[in-house]
């Protein structure tokens, strides 16, 4: 009996039980029963009441509705089901890039994408309709990271070039170049934390340095020179991945010398509080919590943990990845790989669980608290390195991965909702390196070309002692520079009426909007040059 309907406590064995609890239960008398619609227009401790666990499909909307017309408050879940997810679908494919794209953001405001490239450009792109409205140049490598500022006016790039260069959102103007590493970028962060008119942004490198770069948050001025932590414990060691605390007061870092170092911004200068040594093998991945103070660390030595500050010491609750479900919950796939590696770690948006992506191809959801495994998600047929949640409603998780997939997960159910499967026609799939919820979740595409280059993206550039760049053929800064003509990949100008979707193009007359003869002459084979290029390099 036991095996075929658990009680609801366990072992409790008595003849006055009722319900789970008795010994004369059966199946039929827990099949699911439909809400009468009052039943909706319930409060419980002044909130609606949750739907039991075995609910089924979802409640009619009618209901909802009727009851948040008595009552004044709905649940969320209620009015909005997972299952509405089913109906996300790709509004636009662009091709923008000549290399392959590993970054991508969102502005704070959610009405601007910016990419980063192999093929060393930064591209900003409106989030409403989709044109290209920038290319930021600079950049002599692959770009690694990118961040926005929380006051919506930088964004900062960090590359394989070993510099970071900062834009004005505003103007597109460079605002800073950043030289304070003797390797590739490996992450950069601007930190949340205020504390007068002084800020900080953070960027860490395969050099095993940390960089606190200090600016003014009003004249948006970097000082020279940055804070810095040079952690190599022995040669080789690169520091891979850093997360800021919310307030912005802690940074952790995770590095290849299977160390946690985490700083404190508190003071008049940045400094290290902690080392953390519990990992045995290369940490991968650290998050911080959305709110609180803990953490979560993923290595290649097969766990994650979850730490917290407790009685002046950090402490950590440990994720095994060996952990398999019991049961029916048991996903395929458990035993495809013999060292269990974690890929990337996330949190849910109230941060109740814990995500981790495994190199078996599984994702593993955790009761952060506890470290309870609550469900094997099955579904990718490559390692995973994209994990985002959706920024307001907790139960929802995207995961995407070198398969190709992305996935729309429900992690309460633990079930797949959607997924996307990225085709390159030709080519077979082609591996999504990064992926990021809006902050609305509504964009709205209208028609615009299919491919999106400015005449200008690959032109060369000459640099000063600073390395600041300049146009080489025009001897002017690139922001500075016209307003450039929209091309498709071989160089060939679009027809006039995209030509207006060009910043500072939109009110021009049709003439002005067709180059003159020779002005993209020497496009098609630039373009085509650096395709080989980079075809080369790959």
């Amino acid at each position: 009996l036991d095996k075929e309907i658990p009680q609801s406590v366990l072992g409790v064995q008595t003849l006055l039980g009722v319900g789970r609890q008795s010994l004369l239960r059966a199946a039929k008398d827990f099949r699911h029963t439909l809400w009468k619609g009052s039943a909706f227009a319930a409060l419980h401790r002044g909130r609606p009441p949750e739907l039991p666990v075995n609910y089924g499909k979802p409640p009619n909307v009618v209901n909802i509705l009727s009851a948040r017309q008595l009552t004044g408050c709905g649940r969320f879940s209620h009015l909005f089901p997972t299952s509405t997810y089913q109906q996300m679908k790709m509004h636009k494919r662009i091709l923008g890039h000549l290399s392959s794209v590993y970054c991508i953001a969102f502005d704070r405001s959610g009405r601007r994408i910016f990419t980063g490239s192999d093929d060393c450009l930064v591209k900003i792109w409106a989030t409403d309709d989709g044109r290209l409205l920038s290319t930021l140049r600079g950049h002599s490598a692959e770009i690694s990271d990118m961040a926005v500022n929380y006051e919506n006016t930088l964004l900062a790039a960090g590359s394989c070039d070993k510099i970071v260069r900062v834009w004005c959102l505003r103007t597109c103007a460079p605002v800073a170049v950043l030289q304070g590493h003797s390797a590739s970028i490996t992450s950069i962060q601007f930190s949340p934390a205020r504390k007068g008119t002084t800020r900080y942004l953070t960027s860490t490198g395969a050099d095993g340095t940390i960089c606190f770069w200090q600016w003014h948050a009003n004249t948006m001025k970097f000082k020279d020179r940055p804070v810095k932590f040079a952690e190599r414990s022995r040669p080789g060691v690169q520091i891979s991945c850093s997360s800021f605390s919310s307030g912005g007061m802690f940074i952790a870092t995770g590095s290849t010398d299977h160390v946690i170092r985490i700083y404190y911004l508190g003071s008049e200068s940045p400094e290290k509080m902690a080392e953390l040594e519990s990992h045995t093998d290369k940490v991968v991945a650290v998050q911080f919590c959305n709110n609180g103070d803990r953490f979560v660390s993923g290595s290649r030595d097969g766990t994650a943990r979850v730490w917290h500050y407790h009685q002046q010491e950090w402490k950590s609750v440990v994720l095994d990845m060996a952990t398999k479900m019991t049961g029916n919950n048991v996903a395929s796939g458990e035993d495809k790989v013999t060292k269990l590696k974690v890929t990337m770690v996330a949190w849910d948006r109230y941060d109740a669980t814990v995500i981790t992506a495994v190199n078996n191809f599984l994702l593993k959801v955790w009761n952060s608290s506890t470290g309870q495994l609550l469900h094997s998600l099955s579904g990718h047929d490559d390692e995973v390195f994209v994990l985002e949640a959706h920024p307001f409603d907790q139960r929802i998780v995207l995961s995407a991965g070198h398969d190709g997939n992305i996935f729309i997960w429900d992690i309460d159910k633990g079930t797949k909702i959607r997924n996307y499967f990225n085709m390159i026609e030709g080519q077979g799939h082609g591996a999504v390196f990064d992926c990021k919820f809006s902050p609305d979740g509504h964009k709205y595409y209208e028609k615009i070309p299919d491919q999106m280059f400015f005449h200008t993206d690959y032109r060369p550039l000459i640099r000063d002692a600073n390395n600041y760049v300049l146009d080489e053929q025009t001897q002017q800064a690139p922001h500075l520079m016209p307003p450039p003509f929209l091309v498709d990949v071989d160089g060939n100008p679009h027809p006039t009426r995209f030509q207006r979707l060009v910043p500072g193009r939109e009110n021009c007359k049709d003439e002005q909007l067709i180059p003159q003869l020779g002005y993209v002459a020497n496009v098609p084979n630039r373009i085509l040059r650096f395709t080989r290029i980079f075809q080369l390099l790959k």
